[in-house]
């Protein structure tokens, strides 16, 4: 017998509610899936975060460690400049220290002095002003006149930020000077630059009384910044050989660093001055 309209519309409902109890099910079939795979993804992340973190503070101890001691090879760079030929200064006593008093300023004349700075590597001609830095001028020209600079080295050399070889100190150290001090600063740029060839005074940081016999001659126009006790008193300029202290600078300072003793060693010999 044929069924009847109703059983086949009983029929559908039960395949219409079987489908949907189906499509139920697989639906929350796939979020259990996509459950487990955010738990293992998370695990996973977490692994991972876990992992950075105690790289990183690995990377920490390392970097605040104590460093090992440098070794000759590896405390400096090699030197890369070009060797100046300079011969080796001849090697000369320690002058006794001698009781000196800073020299009046009336010494330097208010004149413009010339002369020669002989140096181990060739002869520097300068010019002096006595007139714009009396006290400095009369200073140098009293320190000359008894051949205090005489086998006095250059002891330190700069090569980046300023351009400078600085000599005068019979120590060779930085720290030595004729037995007095004398100040104020005289004659400095009004906008901090000292042109190649100029020659001025070294002096303490902050103290403007502080100078004595070490000055520094400019191979290169520098800007050197002013301080508390104002800039650094320029006694005058080099009026030939300049070539001699850029030399000393192309063979850069020793050790390859930037700031130091030059590679290439150099001395007074005699500083000359009418």
């Amino acid at each position: 017998m044929s069924p009847t309209s109703r059983e086949r519309d009983n029929v559908r409902r039960r395949q219409d509610e079987w489908s949907a109890r189906q499509a139920l099910a697989r639906e929350a079939s796939l979020r259990r899936r996509r459950t487990i795979v955010a738990v293992v993804a998370g695990v996973i992340a977490l692994a991972l975060v876990s992992v950075a973190v105690v790289s990183v503070v690995a990377s920490s101890r390392e970097e605040t460690a104590a460093s090992p001691t440098p070794t000759a090879s590896s405390a400096q760079p090699a030197p890369t400049g070009t060797p100046s030929g300079c011969p080796e200064p001849a090697a000369t006593a320690a002058a006794p220290p001698v009781e000196r008093t800073a020299p009046d300023p009336g010494l330097a004349e208010g004149r413009t002095w010339t002369g020669t700075i002989a140096t181990s590597c060739g002869d520097l001609g300068v010019e002096l002003d006595g007139a714009a830095a009396p006290a400095a001028v009369a200073s140098f020209v009293a320190l000359a006149g008894e051949d205090y600079f005489a086998g006095t080295p250059c002891h330190r050399l700069v090569t980046e930020g300023i351009f400078v070889l600085q000599c005068g100190d019979p120590t060779g150290t930085g720290t030595g000077g004729p037995g007095y001090e004398f100040g104020p600063v005289e004659n400095a740029p009004q906008d901090d630059l000292y042109p190649a060839g100029a020659i001025a005074m070294a002096r303490q940081g902050g103290n403007g009384e502080s100078m004595g016999s070490q000055f520094f001659v400019v191979y290169e126009d520098s800007v050197i910044p002013s301080d508390a006790a104002g800039g650094y008193s320029v006694i005058g300029q080099v009026t030939s050989g300049l070539d001699v202290v850029e030399s000393i600078a192309g063979a850069g300072v020793d050790g390859g660093g930037s700031d130091g003793p030059p590679e290439d060693p150099i001395s007074l010999e005699q500083v000359s001055l009418q």
